[in-house]
C-alpha cells in the first residue's frame, strides 16, 4: 500500500507487542480523535513490564546525534518532550560523548554536522585522545576523535515505560491481554490478516492487526532478508553512593568503533554494554506464513530469534565470556579503579535488537496481506523516540508517512541476504558471532 494513500479508520485494532512501538502506538491511538470509536486490544506474552523486553532496562541514550537528518529531526522533537511533558522525571541531560577510531568516524562527522544544524551551542569537538580523557573524566581514551554534545542525555528506560503504560491505562480504552500469539490469522485465498491465533487455541479478531513484537516479530512473519534479531551484551556493576554521585556528572561515553559504551549510573548500578553487530541465534521454526496442507506437514524456515532467561531451563541467562571480557576490558581502560578483581559485575543480560539492512525502522503496511501493518526494526535505537514514534506510526497507518521518512520506513522492494547488510555506519566490534558457538567457547554466569 502506498505510504501516501489515505485509508479508512478501522473499527477495531489489535496490537501485538507492548514494547516501544506497540505501547506508544496504543497511546497515540487513544489520543487521536479519529480513533475515538475504534476498539483497541494489546496482547503480549508476558505481564508488563515484560522482563526480557529490550525496552525494560535501567537506562537508554537519548540523543539527536544521527548521521541521517530525518532521524536527527525526529529525535530532537522527541527530546523536547523528554525535557517537558513526557516522563521528565526519568530524563537526565548530562551529555553524550561519541568517539571513533575507524571507518565509523564518517558517521561521527555526519552526526556532528546534523547536530550543529539544529543550532545547539553545546557541542565541543574532541580532536585527540587527551581531549576525550579530559571531557569524560576517564583514565585512558576510548576512540581517537569525536565530540561531546552536552544537550544529549539518557533516560530510565523501565521508569519511562511504566510512566507511559500508566498514561495509556488512564484512557480506559485499551484492552490488555496476556497471551502468547501462535500465529497470524492469514487467509491465503483473500490475502488478508484478520487477527491472531493464540497458543490456547483462542483467537483475537480485528480489522487491522499491528505487528509490533520487537525481536520476536520474525517468528510471526517471514522477514528473512528484511529483519533479524541480534543480541547485545549488557553488564552492571554496583557502586557506592559516593561513586555514583561522582560518575553521575560525567557524559555518556559511546565508542562507535568498538560499540562499547557506558551510561552514567543510576540506582546504584553502572551499566557497561555494547551496541555492535551482536550475536545471532539461528532457530528453525514452522514457516509462519505456510498454508495448511492435507498431510499436516509444515514447511520450516531458519531465522535469528531471541534467547533470553525466560527460555532457559534454570530461568537464568548465561552470556558468552567474550562479551564479559570485552566489557571488562573497556571498563578497565576508562575507569581502572572500578575494574579490579574485587569489583565483579553482578548482573548481566542480552538485549535483543530487531535489525534491518540500513538501520531504518520498518513501519509499513504489508505488501501482500491487507489488514496487516508492521511496526518493527528498531535496530537498537528506537527507545529515544518513545514520545513521538507512536504518533508517527499512526500517521503511517493513515497513509501519511512523514515526508522525510518516505522511502526509509516502507516495505523493502527486495530481500537482501543478511551477510550483505551494510547497516547505518554506526556499528563496530566483532562481526559474524553466533550465540551458541560463542557459548561453547566460554560462558559468563553471574
Amino acid at each position: 500500500m502506498s505510504s501516501t494513500k489515505r485509508v479508512d479508520v478501522p473499527s477495531s485494532i489489535l496490537i501485538i507487542g507492548s514494547g516501544v512501538f506497540g505501547l506508544s502506538t496504543a497511546h497515540s491511538l487513544c489520543k487521536n480523535p479519529l480513533f475515538k470509536e475504534t476498539s483497541i486490544t494489546l496482547v503480549d506474552r508476558q505481564p508488563f513490564p515484560t522482563p526480557d523486553g529490550s525496552s525494560i532496562d535501567t537506562s537508554r541514550i537519548i540523543r539527536p546525534d544521527y548521521a541521517s537528518p530525518p532521524y536527527t529531526r525526529l529525535a530532537s522533537s522527541a527530546q523536547s518532550l523528554w525535557r517537558t511533558t513526557f516522563a521528565p522525571q526519568h530524563y537526565h541531560e548530562n551529555g553524550l560523548c561519541i568517539t571513533a577510531s575507524g571507518p565509523e568516524q564518517k558517521y561521527v562527522s555526519a552526526s556532528l554536522a546534523n547536530v550543529k544544524a539544529l543550532g545547539t551551542d553545546k557541542v565541543k569537538i574532541l580532536n585527540n585522545t587527551e581531549h576525550i580523557k579530559r571531557v569524560c573524566g576517564i583514565a585512558n581514551a576510548s576512540g581517537s576523535t569525536g565530540y561531546v554534545n552536552w544537550s544529549s542525555g539518557w533516560a530510565d528506560a523501565e521508569g519511562a515505560m511504566r510512566w507511559l503504560r500508566h498514561e495509556v491505562e488512564s484512557f480506559s480504552r485499551v484492552q490488555f491481554i496476556i497471551r502468547t500469539v501462535k500465529s497470524l490469522l492469514i487467509d491465503h485465498t483473500k490475502s488478508t490478516v484478520s487477527g491472531a491465533l493464540l497458543h490456547d487455541g483462542s483467537t483475537l479478531i480485528a480489522d487491522l492487526t499491528i505487528l509490533a513484537a520487537g525481536a520476536w516479530t520474525p517468528s510471526l512473519l517471514d522477514l528473512r532478508g528484511i529483519c533479524k534479531a541480534t543480541g547485545q551484551v549488557l553488564y552492571y556493576l554496583p557502586l557506592s553512593p559516593s561513586e555514583e554521585a561522582q560518575l553521575a556528572k560525567r557524559p555518556t561515553l559511546l565508542n562507535l568503533s568498538t560499540g562499547l559504551f557506558m551510561i552514567p549510573p543510576s540506582q546504584g548500578l553502572l551499566k557497561i554494554a555494547r551496541h555492535g553487530h551482536g550475536y545471532v541465534n539461528p532457530t528453525t521454526i514452522p514457516h509462519p506464513e505456510a498454508k495448511a496442507t492435507s498431510s499436516g506437514s509444515t514447511a520450516t524456515i531458519t531465522v535469528s530469534l531471541p534467547y533470553t532467561h525466560l527460555d532457559s531451563p534454570t530461568n537464568t541467562q548465561s552470556v558468552p565470556q567474550e562479551g564479559q571480557s570485552a566489557c571488562r576490558t573497556f571498563l578497565a581502560n576508562i575507569h581502572p579503579t572500578l575494574a579490579t578483581p574485587s569489583r565483579p559485575f553482578t548482573k548481566s543480560r542480552i538485549c535483543w535488537y530487531t535489525d534491518t539492512r540500513t538501520g531504518d525502522f520498518l513501519i509499513s503496511y504489508h505488501p501482500t496481506y491487507s489488514g496487516l501493518f508492521v511496526a518493527t526494526g528498531g535496530s537498537g535505537h528506537a527507545f529515544k523516540f518513545l514520545p513521538v514514534i507512536g504518533d508517527s506510526i499512526v500517521e503511517c497507518v493513515l497513509g501519511r508517512t512523514p515526508e522525510d521518512f518516505r522511502g526509509l520506513w516502507e516495505w523493502p522492494k527486495e530481500r537482501v541476504p543478511e551477510e550483505m547488510w551494510g547497516g547505518d555506519g554506526s556499528r563496530g566490534g566483532p562481526v559474524g558471532m553466533v550465540l551458541a558457538a560463542e557459548m561453547t567457547k566460554g560462558q559468563s554466569k553471574l
